[in-house]
């Protein structure tokens, strides 16, 4: 059929939208993905130093009130933050869940941040009740942390909006 016009797509239009981006490209998803490497490296180092150099510093941390042995604690929690920061490195499917999982890490451990502000023990370099009360104010932005680089925060959010539209 070499001798058929080739036919026009129609009229040009003036207005051209945007390309779409596909899902994952930008600069966002990219700093969100450095943000969840550098959360799951700094939880990988911290576990190894729960097993190792600090592990007398972390004894600090465990509220006297728990009834475990304390050297338990240090190492189990210790060995968590090392599969915790294993799967944040390295896991490409069910980041999300792992999210959760990590922020709720980061709420089990605070009553020990809580007990060594409370019990004015010093530890880490925090001796006086104003570092220990700042470092308090952090474990919340590292839930967010775990959140925002996971895309557990995002994938919320769309969840609560779909909801929404069903209504």
């Amino acid at each position: 059929m070499a001798d058929s016009p080739v036919q026009s797509p129609g009229p040009v239009s003036s207005h051209h939208p945007a390309p779409r981006r596909a899902a994952g490209s930008g600069l966002r998803p990219r700093v969100r993905t450095a943000g969840r490497l550098l959360l799951g490296g700094f939880l990988v180092l911290a576990g190894v130093s729960h097993l190792g150099w600090s592990r007398e510093a972390f004894h600090a941390q465990v509220p006297p009130w728990l009834p475990l042995d304390v050297d338990f604690v240090v190492v189990a929690s210790g060995l968590v933050e090392i599969g915790l920061g294993l799967g944040l490195l390295l896991l490409r499917r069910g980041r999300v869940a792992l999210g959760w999982t990590v922020a709720a890490f980061f709420v089990l451990v605070f009553p020990g941040n809580i007990s060594q502000f409370a019990t004015g023990t010093d530890s880490f370099g925090l001796n006086t009740d104003l570092s220990r009360g700042i470092r308090l104010l952090f474990q919340p932005l590292l839930v967010l942390w775990a959140l925002w680089s996971t895309g557990a925060w995002r994938a919320w959010r769309e969840n609560r909006k779909s909801g929404e539209r069903a209504r």
